[in-house]
């Protein structure tokens, strides 16, 4: 198994976070892992080559929370995140 990085660039954070709460309010619980299209810095983007994002929640009352603002909707649930993002971290594998 490779190594994993942490993400800290806080604009590939902010597509996460949304990402996070799209997947989360399709499935209707939280996700532990999300998937995104791979950062190509030039020409076009192909979505169908995706990159795997591993999420940890370091608190169980904070995955509860988010977990209930699921069915309070799209704002709701946006908020919570924003809310507790401290934490939330997300890792991709190299």
């Amino acid at each position: 198994m490779g190594e994993r990085l942490k993400i800290t660039d806080p604009e590939k954070l902010a597509l996460l976070y949304e990402r996070f709460r799209d997947v989360c309010l399709v499935e209707k619980e939280v996700w532990k892992e999300i998937f995104m299209p791979r950062d190509v810095s030039q020409g076009p983007v192909r979505t169908n080559m995706q990159e795997r994002y591993e999420v940890e929640i370091d608190d169980p009352e904070i995955e509860a929370t988010l977990e209930a603002n699921i069915l309070l909707g799209l704002n709701a649930l946006g908020a919570a995140i924003h809310a507790y993002r401290e934490h939330l971290t997300f890792y991709r594998n190299a």
